[in-house]
């Protein structure tokens, strides 16, 4: 389903990829881990779009998508979360989740707030265990509650392809379990590419599995 062949990244004289080759399965998940600074993230940067890389080739779906902007790949239906999260705090939980549904980023901003019913938003808090939360800012949740929601909000996009990066960072026992159950459950549906330090966690689900060194 997506593959990338051969990629290369510096940054100044600082190489951070060389030579890096992945190729996730369709309906499958597939882990990616590795020591802080083997360029796991950076690869996320590259794979959706974020950063272009100097040398080699991204395809989803047999079409080339080497450096096409972000936004142009999320179009095709890719979705990611973000290592530090991006969330609109100052908004509440439905209105974080609605903004990326494609209704929303179909008919512009200005009809934002005539939207709020949409059952897409609603059934994607239900989703990730927030219905009862999707009144409160963003800000005023539990972290646990903003793991769930980032992934929420790459939900909300309707992607056929999933990258989460370290959903579980700064979690504690109990929200982790949460997190597992929640990815478990949008692998029955989702292609999913996953990035964890957690070795525990990973493995209990992925399918196949990347080490970065």
């Amino acid at each position: 389903m997506f593959e990338a062949s051969h990629l290369h990244k510096r940054f100044g004289h600082h190489v951070v990829l060389e030579d890096v080759s992945m190729a996730f399965e369709q309906g499958r998940l597939s882990g990616i881990m590795g020591p802080n600074g083997a360029g796991k993230t950076t690869s996320f940067n590259l794979l959706t779009g974020r950063y272009a890389p100097d040398r080699g080739r991204v395809t989803f779906e047999g079409r080339d998508i080497t450096g096409r902007a972000p936004q142009a790949i999320a179009r095709l239906g890719i979705s990611r979360s973000f290592q530090v999260m991006n969330l609109f705090d100052d908004y509440s939980a439905l209105d974080n989740v609605l903004i990326a549904t494609p209704e929303v980023r179909a008919k512009g901003f200005s009809m934002f707030s005539s939207l709020r019913e949409n059952s897409l938003a609603h059934e994607t808090l239900e989703r990730v265990g927030l219905a009862s939360r999707g009144h409160v800012k963003a800000r005023d949740l539990s972290y646990g509650d903003r793991r769930a929601l980032e992934i929420g909000v790459a939900l909300a996009a309707k992607p056929r392809l999933l990258f989460l990066d370290e959903p579980t960072a700064g979690l504690g026992t109990e929200a982790t379990a949460r997190i597992a159950r929640l990815i478990a459950e949008l692998k029955r549906d989702l292609t999913i590419v996953l990035i964890e330090h957690d070795m525990k966690f990973l493995f209990g689900l992925a399918d196949h599995i990347y080490v970065m060194h």
